[in-house]
This record gives C-alpha cells, structure tokens and sequence, in this order.
C-alpha cells in the first residue's frame, strides 16, 4: 500500500493526536466551562500551523517534485490526497445545504459528482500515467500538434481553475467569518495565506502531503456531527442507516405544517435569477456601482419534467473527468497500474462523505422543523442595531440566530405578524446549513468548532491544487514551452511561486461579491471543464484522426457556448433549453465541442504519423507494469 512504510504510522499518529485534540477540548468545555473563542482559537492555530509545517517541510527547489511530487505518491495516499482535492467547500459546505433546500434534486450532485470518477478510472487515469509531463496542456500540445493548441489549453485551464478557487476562497471567508468573529473580507485573507505557505513553497510535493492531513481532519469534521445528531433524533448512531426514518419524520411535519413544497418531490424547483439579482445588489453596495436589478422572476414551465436533473448529473459527471487539477493527479503516481488503484482508493474515500451528506442535510431539515419552527419571533440589541431574532423555549435569543444573521447569511422575518416562526419565516442560505446545524441542534461548541476546521481543511486543500494548476499554466506551459524554451529550472519555478501569489490576489478580488452559492459556482467550473477538456482528452485518447485545428475550434468554441448559455440563462430564467439551468451549461458547451473538434479534423489534414503513433504509445500500455520515473515519448512541439 505505502512505498514508505513511514507514511502510515505518521498520518495514524496525526489522526488519533487529532482526535485526542477534539476530545480534551470537549471534556474542558462540558465540565470546566471553557471559553468559545479559546475553543475556537485552538482549532484554528492547530489547523493552519499544522498545514504551514507540513508546507514548509516539503518545501523542494526541484522541479519534478514542484510540478507532479516527484511522482512517487502511493496509492493509497494519492488517492486520500485526491479525495480532498476534490472534496472541496462545495462537498463540505455547500452541498448538504442544497440537499436541505432542494431536497431530492440536490441528489444530482451527489450522483454527477461521484458517476464521474468512475469515468476517470475506466477513460483517462491509466493513459495519462503513461504519457506523464506535468500539465494537462502539455498532453494537448504532443497530442494535437504544437504551441497553438497548448496555449488554447493553458487559457482553457486558468478560466476552469480561477472559477473554481474563487468559490474556495468564498467558503474560507464564510468559515472564518463566523469561525472566529472577522469580517468576510478578512476571513478570506487569513484563510488564503495558509494555502500560500503550503503551495508557494513547495508545489504540488507539499500540497499532497498536506492534502492527506487536511483529508483526516475533514472527514473526522463531517462523521462526528452528524452521529451526535443521529443519536439525538433517533438514539442510534449510524446515520446513513436512520435516512429513511428522517426522511418519514420530515414528511410528516411538512404535512402538520402545511408546506406545500415536499421534500422528497423530485423536480419542483423553478428557474429564477434571485442568484444574479442578489449578486448585481451586493456588487453595488460594496462598489457603489448602480448596475441595475433585474425584477424577480420565476420560470416554471419544466415543472415535473426531468431534464435539468438529468444534465446536471450529466454535466458533474463529465466536468470531473475534465478538471485540470484532477487530471493531474495521475502525473504523481510510480505507476500505471497506481494510477487505477488510487482512483479506487479516491472513490471510497468520497464515498465516506457522499454518502453521509443527504443524512446530514435530512437531519437538520428534521430538528428545525421539529425544534425551531413554531418559536417564539423577537429581537435582540446587538452594536447598537436591532436584530429580529427567534426566542428558545426559556424565552431567551438563540445565540446562533444572531450569530449567522451577522453573516448576512441568515434573516428572520414574521410574514403574517403572528409571532410565531414559519418555516417560511426562515431564510438561510444553503452554504449555512452544514456549519450552522450543530449549534441550532444545540451541541458543544466544540463540535461547532470541529466541523468549521473541517470545512476550512476541504476549502483550502481544494484551492491548493488549483492554485497550482493556475501557477503551471503560466510558468510552465506559456513561459517555458512557448515564450522561452531555454528558461532555466529555478526561474521557473519562480515565476510559479510569484503567479501563486498573484492568483491567490485575484480570486479574492472576484469572492468578495458572493456571486453565487458555493455550490453554484463549482457547478460553473464544472460546465466550463465538460465544455473545454472532457471532449478533447477524451478524442485525444480515443481518436487518432483528431487533429490540433480541431482541438483549437473544439475548446474555443465549447467554452464559447457555455459561457454564453451560462450568463444569459443566469441573468434571465426565461432564456432556457428544456428548462436546463446555467449550471448545466456544459452539456451545450460540450455537444459543441464534440461537433467542432470532429468536423474541422475531418475537413483538414490528419495528424502526422509520428502523433498516431504517440496515441497508440498512450493508448495500449505495456503488458509488464513498471514504475515509471520518465514521461512518454511525446511529439515535438512546433
């Protein structure tokens, strides 16, 4: 399993010292009265300071290490590396949450996103082992001919990976603003300068190794809440397995509470641009900017029908397959057969999350319904502004109300004046859910504190991988491969470090208007990645005629059409297709990236012979599996 037999007593030791951590800081909380912000502290410190150690540790001033790790991750290793790369703020934060508002529509995310790692393992893993390099543009430049077709993929890269940090960093700043009592945009500043020691110093070496710690701590987060709030509503500790009497329970209130809109009804949720009307509002108020806000509109004409459902599964599915900071995980494995096998190994371990989250997210459906709805409406002073709150059983403010109505994530209102909660009466955002459930079902802070660190670990293990990607693409593949090839080694990986930074910056900039739910933003990533990389990988692999004219109209024109679909649809419901949101988008992007790729090689010449037979080299791996240090024997570039 490990080539270093070091590996697993290391990270054992770390995961029974962390849950020693947790538990001490419990058993000082219940029965010494510990202070919250002490508790929160703690956490904190530990965290990051464990995250800036292991950056520091693995620091490398060697190339191969920087870029792929040295390819010498095991496995097993990898594949918990992976499953943190992956699950990110949107897994961790967000995605329960939509489960909570959307209920079984949400179940499309767990199925697209967890359906497209299989298509890793069966289409793409094993062959891009075999080629090596250290960036998927550098596949797209062997593989289609040249410096055009890289340079088009690099772009391609930047957009998919930026759209996707930005939601990181957005999550980061949600956690730590209610983590420890920051303003969002200071959050997000502290929260990105524990990615920046981890990737700037040392690359892709350091963000593995990292990623492993951060994978400990944010599965540890998930699985223990959610027990404690198995046991609390049903006295048995296993959660996935008490689903189903959740799920019943939330029926029957719905229906004492005559909420119209079911939990378990597939495919009753409308179209509506509250997503862009919310962020056109708060771009002007943080900007002083006076764009101007659209009407409220709903679009429910594909109520019932199946169709968004489906291409979302389908697009998540896909847009897996097609991220570049994925991709590139099977660069730093020994081998092409590890490459497999740390896909399985990622695969059980998002399993142990996706399968908790519709639990997690029925179970705080249930304990508001059961517990919050039919309180009593009041108001509490807080910094001289009057907050509408909702008053416990011992009439006194919940502290969690006013907590996360600080956020600007949460409000309370009285719709029909009677003083009594509704479950109408409760907004909050989906990105709350997860890190508010603990303290609405009224555990220790500790557990609050616990599942905050665990969704800081998934947003920043996530954002160091892209950050990476985005480094790579600058340093490596339009620096060194196009504008100078003679540049050495150290300026490099300088440029890398410098343009971490520089990303970093940027994607702080673009999360402070919150343009979107987590969730909807990492779905945005993921239609750009099925328009841009699915389909010309994919043709790269499998398709010899494909050729670089076609792989340059394929990406260019597929990112085209979802990003056109994406924004008008986002803007206005009422542009649709069969009533397929701008989360989906891919599905347009990608049909237009097959038809190009496919029709533009076939009305120009074939690649060279020397490419075909590189796509047969990738293509059929040797019989004898060995450990390979060196990369494929790729084309000339142009």
């Amino acid at each position: 399993m490990f080539q270093n037999m070091t590996l697993p007593k290391a990270y054992g030791l770390f995961t029974i010292g962390f849950l020693l951590f947790s538990i001490t800081l419990l058993l000082l909380e219940l029965f010494a009265g510990l202070p919250t912000g002490i508790i929160g502290w703690a956490f904190i410190l530990l965290t990051m300071g464990l995250y800036a150690t292991i950056g520091i540790m693995s620091r490398t001033k060697v190339l191969d290490e920087y870029y792929v790790a040295g390819r010498r991750v095991p496995a097993f290793a990898n594949g918990m590396a992976t499953g943190a790369d992956w699950m990110s703020a949107a897994s961790f934060i967000s995605m329960a949450g939509s489960l909570w508002v959307l209920g079984y529509d949400g179940l499309a995310y767990i199925m697209g996103w967890t359906g497209g790692y299989v298509l890793l393992a069966l289409l793409f893993a094993p062959y891009l082992r075999k080629f090596g390099q250290f960036t998927i543009p550098d596949f797209v430049g062997a593989r289609f001919g040249g410096n055009k077709a890289r340079g088009v993929a690099a772009v391609a890269a930047i957009i998919v990976s930026f759209t996707y940090v930005t939601a990181q960093v957005t999550g980061v700043g949600l956690i730590m603003s209610r983590f420890i009592g920051v303003p969002y945009e200071l959050g997000v500043v502290i929260g990105l300068s524990g990615v920046l020691v981890c990737s700037f110093l040392g690359g892709m070496k350091a963000v593995t190794w990292t990623q492993v710690a951060q994978y400990i701590i944010l599965i540890t987060a998930y699985l223990i809440p959610v027990t404690f709030l198995a046991v609390k509503l049903t006295g048995f500790p296993i959660s996935e397995l008490a689903y189903g009497q959740a799920l019943q329970n939330i029926q029957k209130l719905e229906a004492d509470q005559k909420i119209t809109k079911g939990y378990v009804t597939p495919y009753n949720e409308p179209l509506t641009n509250a997503s862009s009307r919310g962020a056109i509002t708060q771009i002007n108020q943080m900007a002083g900017t006076t764009m101007p806000v659209a009407e409220p509109k709903s679009v429910p004409d594909w109520l019932n029908t199946p169709w968004d459902f489906i291409a979302l599964t389908f697009v998540l599915m896909i847009g897996t397959a097609g991220l570049p900071h994925i991709l590139i995980r099977f660069y730093t494995v020994p081998s092409i057969r590890e490459s497999r096998v740390s896909v399985g190994w990622a695969l059980f371990f998002i399993f142990l999350l996706y399968f908790t989250a519709p639990a997690y997210a029925a179970f705080s459906r249930w304990e508001i319904l059961q517990n919050v709805v039919g309180l009593k409406i009041g108001s509490v002073e807080d910094s001289g502004k009057t907050w509408t709150t909702v008053l416990g059983k011992d009439g006194k403010p919940l502290p969690w109300v006013l907590g996360f109505a600080k956020t600007g994530l949460l409000t309370i209102t009285d719709a029909n004046k009677d003083g009594v909660l509704q479950f109408t009466d409760l907004s909050i955002n989906a990105d709350l859910i997860v890190l508010s459930t603990p303290e609405i079902a009224g555990l220790p802070y500790t557990i609050f504190a616990l599942v905050a660190a665990g969704g800081l670990a998934a947003a920043l293990s996530t954002a160091d991988g892209l950050l990476v990607v985005i480094a790579s693409a600058v340093a490596h593949d339009f620096y060194f491969r196009i504008l100078n090839p003679k540049a050495s080694a150290q300026s490099r990986m300088n440029l890398g470090k410098a343009m971490v930074v520089v990303a970093a910056a940027a994607a702080a900039l673009a999360a402070m208007p919150r343009l979107a739910l987590i969730v909807q933003m990492v779905s945005w990533a993921f239609s750009l990645a099925a328009g841009s990389f699915f389909p010309i990988v994919l043709l790269g692999i499998f398709w010899k005629r494909a050729n670089g004219p076609g792989a340059i109209a394929g990406i260019i024109g597929g990112l085209a059409v979802t990003i056109f679909y994406m924004v008008n649809n986002y803007l206005d419901p009422s542009f649709n297709i069969l009533g397929i949101s701008h989360l989906s988008s891919g599905l347009f992007g990608a049909a237009a990236n097959f038809a190009l790729t496919i029709g533009v090689s076939l009305v120009t010449a074939p690649p060279p012979k020397e490419i075909q037979d590189f796509v047969d080299h990738v293509r059929h791996p040797r019989d004898e599996d060995v450990a390979e240090s060196a990369p494929a024997a790729a084309p000339a570039a142009e």
